[in-house]
């Protein structure tokens, strides 16, 4: 018996058979079963896996590594379930913290194969889950919901037919009047700068971010007359 270079054991040839010579739950993870071969520790597989097999039992190269690969699935299974537990994730989040855990691409696809099959992985319910998660806690504009989500690593297509639905006048409009009380007291000219200014950062076209901050100038006008400093500055 042989060391690989990745630290896995190597049985011989690929044609001899290797007994199994003993089946035990692991210490620390009780879903777990470590397999012994020929009297060494050979790899762990789930309980589930490890139920169809049997002290005793001759096991071929060929089975072997298939064993190894259901391991290697079930782990990273194990690991993105872990991960979406926190949050829905896009293909391409779960694709790179797989990656950065040194999962060989063949064993990823077929995690995230498994995964859209269950329905835990579905970009087109993802792009909808951050566009509403924005709108609920941080309203943000076209532009800078179309970069999230690319950066995401979420498709043009699939971010364009999430944003069609999108109220962007009603995004601007809540997200400017979050900003209401700490504006208090300026010009109507240096609300609506500052007010432009917050807007544009958060994605909004210049021509929604104009007709927000005048209706709200005209709603504050009317709700609190003494709202806005006193100043001769022309108004469009």
């Amino acid at each position: 018996m042989a060391i690989c270079a990745d630290g896995c054991f190597a049985f011989g040839e690929p044609n001899v058979a290797h007994i199994i010579t003993a089946l035990e739950i692991q210490k620390h993870n009780s879903d777990r079963v470590s397999v012994y071969l020929d009297g060494e520790f050979a790899f762990g597989l789930p309980i589930v896996e490890a139920a169809r097999l049997h002290k005793g039992q001759v096991l071929s190269e060929q089975e072997i590594a298939r064993l190894r690969e259901i391991d290697d699935i079930s782990r990273a299974l194990d690991r993105a379930v872990r991960l979406l537990a926190r949050r829905p994730y896009s293909r391409a989040e779960i694709r790179r913290h797989l990656e950065s855990n040194q999962v060989a691409s063949p064993i990823i696809e077929e995690v995230l194969t498994r995964l859209e099959h269950l329905g835990y992985v579905d970009d087109h319910a993802f792009a909808q889950y951050w566009i509403e998660n924005r709108e609920q806690f941080g309203p943000r504009g076209p532009r800078a919901l179309h970069y999230e989500l690319r950066q995401k690593g979420v498709s043009d297509t699939i971010i364009q037919a999430a944003l069609e639905a999108l109220d962007t006048h009603g995004s601007a409009y809540r997200a400017a009047r979050a900003q209401v009380r700490r504006l208090r007291g300026l010009s109507r000219q240096a609300f609506r700068n500052k007010l432009g200014s917050f807007l544009a950062r958060r994605g909004f076209d210049y021509d929604i971010v104009r007709e927000v901050a005048n209706q709200l100038i005209t709603e504050l006008q009317e709700e609190q007359p003494d709202y806005f400093a006193n100043d001769q500055t022309n108004e469009e």
